[in-house]
């Protein structure tokens, strides 16, 4: 009876170890992130091997360190300044990831905080190197897609060699001071209601042009037409009418020779 607790009291440690051991060595990478492994007594940390989604057996004298691997967002309103010194807040979104093959690497260099300590800074750099290339008036109108993709391009050129994948930037809002957005929409609604003036002008201008010409056409019809009609074919033309007449049904007197023109004169009722 007195040996049984003596014996039984590493059997319960030894269950426990294991038990420990088992919870130390196995490790579970979830959907969406993968691992990098640091070797305590192998070097540090492993960059060739980039582990992925699902049960793993590590010894316990290493560690797995699990990073998101799905592509993310970051969003954040930046004040910069644009050509000609005016400070404009500027609200985007950047979709990124880190490239999983390269994990290793991230990790060794970059550190987890790779976000805060090497995208971020690129991102702010990159909205003011762009937004720095255009007046107030292109920012608030028609250059949006096209800051976007310049944006895009530079924070990829500034995280070229720093292991992350950027996909995407959207620039939600471009912000300025109200009396610049104001003198901006002024000037936008006067140049729209100049360019209306002009269609109505242009429009008128044509209108008229086309009413020159076909007044011009006419008139020279008519020119031809009347040099055309020589005495000789109006006599003809109306000797031909007054023989078709004179074969009609209906009453009438013919006088020969009465017209000023020597035409016939015809008279008569139905």
């Amino acid at each position: 009876m007195d040996k049984l607790p003596k014996i039984g009291l590493p059997i319960i440690f030894a269950v426990v170890f294991i038990i420990f051991l088992l919870f130390k060595t196995a490790v579970t990478i979830d959907a969406g992130k993968a691992g990098v492994m640091f070797k305590r007594f192998g070097g540090g940390v492993d960059t060739s091997t980039t582990y992925g989604e699902g049960f793993h057996i590590v010894a316990p004298w290493n560690d797995m360190i699990e990073y998101k691997i799905r592509q993310q967002s970051i969003s954040d309103k930046m004040s910069v300044l644009s050509v000609n010194g005016l400070e404009v807040d500027v609200d985007g979104t950047v979709w990124f990831q880190p490239k999983a093959d390269m994990l290793g690497k991230l990790h060794q260099e970059k550190g987890r905080d790779y976000i805060s300590t090497i995208l971020m800074p690129a991102i702010s750099a990159a909205a003011r190197s762009v937004v720095g290339r255009y007046t107030p008036e292109q920012l608030y109108s028609s250059k949006r897609d096209v800051i976007q993709n310049e944006i895009l391009e530079e924070v990829r050129r500034e995280v070229k060699d720093q292991y992350i994948q950027v996909n995407r930037v959207l620039v939600q809002d471009v912000t300025l001071p109200s009396k610049i957005k104001d003198a901006i929409e002024r000037k936008l609604k006067e140049e729209q209601e100049f360019l209306e003036y002009e269609f109505k002008l242009q429009k008128a201008r044509k209108e008229a042009e086309r009413q020159r010409i076909d007044a011009e056409g006419k008139a020279a019809a008519n020119k031809i037409l009347s040099a055309s009609l020589t005495d000789k074919i109006l006599q003809e033309k109306g000797i031909e009418a007054t023989l078709e007449l004179s074969q009609s049904q209906n009453s009438k007197v013919v006088l020969i020779g009465s017209g000023k023109s020597g035409m016939p004169i015809i008279l008569g009722n139905q």
